[in-house]
């Protein structure tokens, strides 16, 4: 479970975008900081038992800095207002596919799987879902997947119009082929972030992912 102050924090700090803000309440922003870090390495402690990949990390290895990059954004606001963390066997940074919990007030979710990965990743994950299509089909189309997250996240950024080339348009996998990520997330309400069941909730949404981070790591290894 998470603190009700560290919810706090991140709701002032939307209110409150600014350096002279922030300074003056870093104090508070170190100890959600802290909280966060030690929800993120619970769920690591946990989930490592099942995806043994991800056991020797670090939460400070998988957590975003809550500083934006404004150089190339219109919008100057210093800060980030939500806290993140990218749960893969390389760390945040890496190309490997992963888990990821986003903590907002309001606009939570968890999830994971390969976001907008490189075009070399991308033909090797294509490739590996058309020779593999009956194993890739038995993974999402399982109870844990289907009732975790029902299907991909498919907003029209994450989606091609017609097949890539290279493939045939009545290929039976054209419908995964045309994707450009593999992230599937659910919701999680902000009644269920200072709950016991936070950790038990995040871990089971994980173990419903983790054949799909096993197939897309295997596919952009090989």
């Amino acid at each position: 479970m998470l603190q009700s102050s560290t919810l706090k924090f991140l709701s002032n700090l939307k209110k409150n975008n600014n350096k002279p803000w922030f300074d003056a309440n870093r104090k508070q922003y170190e100890d959600a900081k802290a909280d966060f870090a030690n929800f993120i390495q619970t769920i690591i402690e946990k989930h490592g038992k099942k995806d043994a990949s991800i056991a020797h990390l670090q939460a400070k290895e998988c957590m975003f800095r809550i500083n934006r990059d404004v150089r190339f954004s219109k919008d100057k606001s210093p800060y980030k207002t939500n806290m993140g963390a990218f749960i893969n066997a390389g760390g945040k940074k890496s190309n490997l596919a992963g888990y990821y919990f986003h903590l907002e007030p309001g606009g939570c979710f968890a999830g994971g799987g390969m976001y907008m990965p490189m075009p070399p990743d991308l033909a090797k994950i294509r490739q590996e879902i058309d020779y593999n299509l009956a194993d890739f089909k038995k993974i999402i189309s399982s109870k844990k997947f289907k009732t975790a997250y029902g299907d991909f996240d498919r907003d029209a950024e994450y989606l091609l119009s017609r097949v890539p080339k290279g493939y045939e348009a009545d290929n039976p996998a054209a419908d995964y082929l045309k994707l450009k990520s593999f992230v599937a997330t659910i919701k999680i309400p902000d009644i269920s972030l200072t709950s016991k069941t936070l950790v038990k909730e995040v871990s089971t949404a994980f173990e419903a992912l983790q054949p799909l981070i096993e197939f897309l790591n295997k596919a952009v290894k090989d």
